[in-house]
């Protein structure tokens, strides 16, 4: 029975080609733009994970207040104040790092303007900088002690024609400020512009280039027996004691990188959720056409339900073909739709990475394909369930005499 329903709605559903087409067509636009913000949504959530993961949830970072780009801020720190928090129970490891906008120009190529940072070259307190900003040497060596006027540069610099039209290679000198410096290192691609187009100095070298020792970021790694939010509230009281400031009135910040993270985390979900919302505008378009489509076969079609049920035919088989004819409208697009949205959000996110946008990258779960389809299907279903109820309950007499 299930086979001859298939058979008879398909050839049901070929006859009205043009009319079938298009309702396939709305339930295909709105599959696509769901399948593609959703995947982007959980790439943007998987970096997220993903990066998590790699820094840890035992770190802390403390910023100027306020906002404002990096490098930018009048707010800065101390090597007193660090040695300060350096003090308090519960502080495993801290560092600062000093940044500040600066040219960068190489060759006779047209200069740069980017976030220069000023790194300590103790390895475990490089290596705590390291975790945090997620990077890692991919090709030379990193800072070490004695570097006064070397330089590690970010990814962006070893392409040609990204920042300057010729790739820069380890050793290579550059000026930044017009000072020249040499290239003893690269770090591995992070994933957005402005971190891959960073250059990191030794402290010495950034003082020596910057006439500045004040630092703008200070990271603490709690230790392994303390609470980092708890350690968190303990830091920004005393340390709110040791500028002298109201509670209420700091002029910086302290959050945990799970704060950060869930932050994060729910900007983004808010925003996906907005956008699907708006995509479902086209699932409400659809399922209107659809419906529109299966009232309008009824009427073509009313003498045709009059012989099946004069014949025998029970009302719920007559339900059956409509809401299977509907339904397969649905599973078509469906299918279709998320046939191009991956395709569209491969393209995006080949897209994205070209113009070092890497975070955005689609990925596309088992349940995003299934969910799809079967969003689609009972979308198109759902959508002639009324026609297929009103064909059902027809009166046998009154369909056959319909013109």
């Amino acid at each position: 029975m299930i086979t001859e329903l298939l058979k008879y709605s398909v050839s049901n559903l070929w006859k009205r080609k043009l009319r079938s087409f298009l309702s396939i067509l709305s339930i295909l636009i709105g599959i696509t733009a769901i399948f593609v913000l959703v995947s982007f949504g959980q790439g943007i959530e998987k970096f997220v994970n993903d990066f998590a993961q790699k820094q840890g949830i035992d770190k802390l970072m403390m910023m100027p207040g306020g906002f404002g780009p990096p490098g930018t801020s009048n707010i800065k720190f101390t090597e007193e104040d660090i040695n300060f928090i350096r003090k308090i129970n519960g502080v495993d490891e801290i560092t600062g790092w000093m940044g500040k906008n600066g040219k960068v120009k190489f060759k006779d190529y047209k200069e740069k303007y980017t976030l220069i940072l000023g790194l300590s070259t103790d390895r475990e307190e490089a290596r705590l900088v390291e975790e945090i900003a997620t990077i890692e040497i991919e090709k030379g060596r990193n800072l070490k002690d004695g570097d006064v006027l070397k330089a590690v540069l970010g990814h962006n610099y070893l392409i040609p024609n990204k920042l300057f039209k010729k790739a820069i290679s380890v050793g290579d000198k550059i000026e930044i400020n017009d000072m020249p410096v040499e290239v003893v290192g690269f770090y591995g691609e992070v994933g957005n512009p402005q971190d891959d187009s960073q250059a990191y100095l030794s402290y010495d070298g950034f003082k020596e280039i910057f006439k500045e020792d004040t630092f703008e970021y200070v990271a603490i790694r709690a230790a392994p027996d303390q609470n980092p939010a708890q350690l968190a509230d303990k830091i920004k009281e005393r340390f709110r004691e040791h500028r002298n400031q109201k509670k209420g009135e700091e002029d910086f910040t302290i959050q945990t990188f799970e704060q950060a993270i869930e932050t994060f985390t729910s900007v983004i979900l808010i925003i996906n959720g907005v956008l699907v919302l708006i995509a479902l505008i086209s699932i409400v378009v659809a399922a209107v056409n659809i419906a529109n489509t299966m009232y309008t076969s009824i009427l073509e079609r009313t003498q045709e339900i009059g012989i099946m049920k004069s014949i025998g035919a029970r009302n719920r088989f007559i339900l059956f073909v409509f809401i299977i004819e509907a339904g397969l409208l649905g599973i078509i697009g469906g299918i279709f739709g998320v046939l191009f949205g991956y395709i569209i959000a491969k393209f995006g996110g080949f897209t994205a990475a070209y113009f070092d946008l890497s975070m955005l990258r689609p990925y596309f779960p088992w349940w995003l394909i299934i969910g799809c389809l079967a969003f689609a299907f009972f979308t198109g279903a759902g959508s002639g369930l009324l026609p297929a109820r009103q064909a059902s309950k027809l009166n046998p007499v009154d369909a056959l005499r319909y013109e």
